[in-house]
């Protein structure tokens, strides 16, 4: 088995740890605790100096960043069309791909460890109340997303075969109950996030990260 994936459970690297194993892929799935963060040890810096997750490793070659992995298996397993074929449905593809990774992450990290960003707790609770509204907002652009999809006949965000966007929404809209923000309320993303886990090799990567879809709870 030449492919690693380092992973942790409910990040970003959910993406590429499903698309590995919708590809039925042979891969080492190395479980990265980033509460312990296991991320700064010597041993994981070593793999990737940044100290991020996802890292892909296949022979000797070392991979990171969700862009850059999610081109690389889509070019590796082919077969699974996991970016369109067609030269402008890919490019709008990976423009949807690169404003989740830039914007829509980045806002949900000021909510979750707003501590990154400020120094006193007063600021922090305004970083995290403000970014808060501010996701639930963007929550609502994949909605309309998902919405078109729906409407159009369209099986996933993508076209007509599961791919990186499908992951990283289901990612998105589950990180969502960590802002106070109820999935439910999204009822055409929460219906396609609920279909995409059910593909089996979603499923899969939803079990070994034990992963729950809804975390929302009422205040």
């Amino acid at each position: 088995m030449s492919m690693k994936l380092y992973f942790a459970p409910g990040a970003c690297s959910f993406v590429p740890h499903s698309l590995l194993e919708m590809a039925g892929a042979e891969f080492e799935p190395v479980m990265v605790k980033l509460h312990k963060g296991e991320q700064n040890e010597p041993a994981y810096r070593a793999v990737n100096p940044r100290g991020q997750v996802p890292v892909l490793v296949d022979g000797e070659h070392t991979i990171t960043q969700i862009a850059a992995i999610v081109q690389y298996l889509d070019a590796k397993f082919p077969q699974q069309g996991f970016l369109p074929q067609d030269l402008l449905a890919r490019t709008k593809v990976l423009e949807t791909l690169a404003w989740m990774n830039n914007t829509v992450h980045p806002t949900f990290t000021h909510v979750f460890m707003p501590y990154k960003f400020a120094g006193t707790p007063e600021t922090q609770a305004e970083l995290k109340s403000f970014n808060a509204k501010v996701y639930a907002g963007l929550l609502g652009e994949i909605e309309q997303t998902a919405k078109q999809a729906a409407e159009s006949g369209q099986a996933f965000l993508g076209g007509a075969k599961f791919g990186p966007l499908d992951a990283y929404a289901l990612t998105l809209l589950r990180w969502g109950g960590f802002a106070q923000i109820d999935p439910t309320g999204y009822p055409a993303l929460w219906a396609h996030v609920q279909k995409v886990a059910q593909l089996p090799g979603v499923a899969k990567a939803i079990e070994r990260e034990r992963l729950q879809l809804n975390l929302y709870k009422a205040a």
